[in-house]
């Protein structure tokens, strides 16, 4: 169904940009991974500009392999998400605060109150990014040798979610009255165990903490492969997703929708939004000389590194010869099947050589790159949203603040033009930003 609303835009916030070469750029703060005045000035141009959320990724662990990758790669010096939205909760009021948390090494109580508390901190604009670990080197920081095989991993990261909703629902809206006069603080008949017994997990409750003003934080999910999408029908109110192609975003949206209708969920509570890299320029050659400066900032050992990470560790990209075809399949991941799966396809639709595939890992990881005039990203952005490939797009600029100021000096002034993009904010939730119900407590619901 062809939809008159306008796109919904989100900030990924990765340090000091999304290309690899960026913490080379004179321009940006070497140390921008650990400066709060960095990120807060990044959230706020994010806000003046009516973007819905800001966006965190995360891994508990360093995921390069060896030294000369971890040398040169600016990701292992950063806040832990959640403790970052925290501050930036503070410092501003209305764009939404998304973190990401694995339900693969968290235990639910932990991160349930975590999430409820920035609910409450940011007044309603939480909203948590569900993944399963996509590394096998975060398994040794939690006592295991390996991953988890993928498909018990979805398995539990199901049990998890459960949980979480069942502990944000321990207790009825409006049940802390904070009577001083009867000397009653809550009202325990609308207080709800949990008392939930899984494979997986077992959870008693309640939660320590009021129910999240949203009800539930809005739930995000960014995991393509078969499982991923499963779960994402069942149960993301946003999907983050990677899609290097209009026609791939085409399929991967209605394949989505259509799940998501099966599981009887409306087409207007799922929002596919996938990421897009933006290198503007003024001129078509303006853009590509920024991103050939960016390339030559990246050295071959990092895209080396990067490509054989995002592959699933199934090659050893040191020992083949880069100008020969990247090969139609290679043996299969425990670890990101989705990326695999998706690098591998474009790499046969596109016949790429290895050398020609680690650069374009290393510049966009397999999202939509589009370098080029404010014009020409207006048009691809247009395209894909009035084609129903997409419901808004993650922002995923190639340095920060530069490609921010870019997208929002440029970019942004077209899409409202075009009708496309709003001009201030709808409500003070996330939720009611993006259109998104409230969830009724199932307690309540039951009876």
């Amino acid at each position: 169904m062809w939809r008159k609303d306008e796109m919904k835009l989100g900030l990924f916030l990765r340090r000091v940009g999304f290309h690899e070469g960026a913490w080379r750029d004179p321009n940006v703060p070497a140390n921008g991974g650990i400066d709060i005045d960095h990120y807060a000035h990044l959230a706020k141009l994010a806000e003046g500009a009516a973007f819905h959320f800001v966006f965190l990724d995360d891994s508990p662990s360093v995921i390069e392999r060896d030294h000369a990758h971890i040398a040169r790669v600016s990701r292992n010096d950063g806040f832990e998400p959640i403790t970052l939205l925290s501050a930036l909760s503070s410092l501003t009021q209305y764009i939404g605060l998304v973190g990401t948390a694995t339900t693969t090494y968290h235990q639910p109580y932990h991160l349930a109150r975590m999430f409820a508390s920035l609910d409450h901190l940011s007044q309603g604009r939480a909203a948590w990014n569900m993944v399963t670990s996509g590394s096998s080197l975060e398994a040794p920081n939690f006592g295991e040798s390996e991953l988890p095989d993928h498909d018990m991993r979805y398995a539990r990261a199901r049990e998890f979610v459960e949980v979480m909703k069942g502990l944000w629902d321990s207790w009825g809206d409006g049940a802390f009255l904070r009577d001083k006069k009867t000397g009653i603080f809550a009202d325990t008949t609308k207080l709800h165990l949990l008392n939930y017994r899984g494979n997986y997990l077992s959870v008693r409750g309640p939660l320590n903490i009021e129910r999240p003003l949203q009800g539930y934080p809005v739930l995000v999910q960014a995991g393509a492969s078969d499982a991923g999408i499963r779960f994402a029908a069942e149960f993301a109110e946003v999907v983050f997703t990677a899609e290097p192609s209009f026609e791939a975003g085409k399929r991967f949206y209605a394949s989505l929708k259509e799940r998501a209708r099966a599981a009887r969920r409306q087409d207007d509570q799922l929002l596919v939004m996938p990421g897009i890299v933006p290198i503007i320029g003024r001129t078509k050659q303006e853009a590509s000389d920024k991103l050939q400066r960016l390339q030559s900032n990246t050295h071959i050992d990092v895209q080396i590194g990067l490509a054989d990470r995002m592959l699933g560790f199934v090659t050893d990209l040191k020992s083949v010869d880069l100008d020969s075809m990247v090969p139609t399949t290679l043996p299969r991941t425990n670890i990101t099947q989705s990326y695999h799966k998706l690098l591998l396809g474009q790499a046969a639709r596109d016949k790429l050589t290895w050398r020609q595939l680690i650069r374009l890992v290393s510049d966009c990881k397999g999202h939509l790159m589009i370098v080029g005039t404010p014009d020409e990203v207006v048009s691809v952005m247009v395209d894909a949203f009035d084609g129903q490939a997409a419901d808004g797009f993650n922002v995923m600029p190639a340095t920060l603040p530069g490609g921010l100021v870019d997208f929002i000096d440029l970019v942004v002034p077209e899409l409202r033009k075009r009708g496309k993009f709003r001009s201030k904010y709808s409500g003070q939730t996330l939720r009611e930003n993006l259109g998104l119900k409230r969830p009724l407590n199932q307690f309540n619901h039951v009876a």
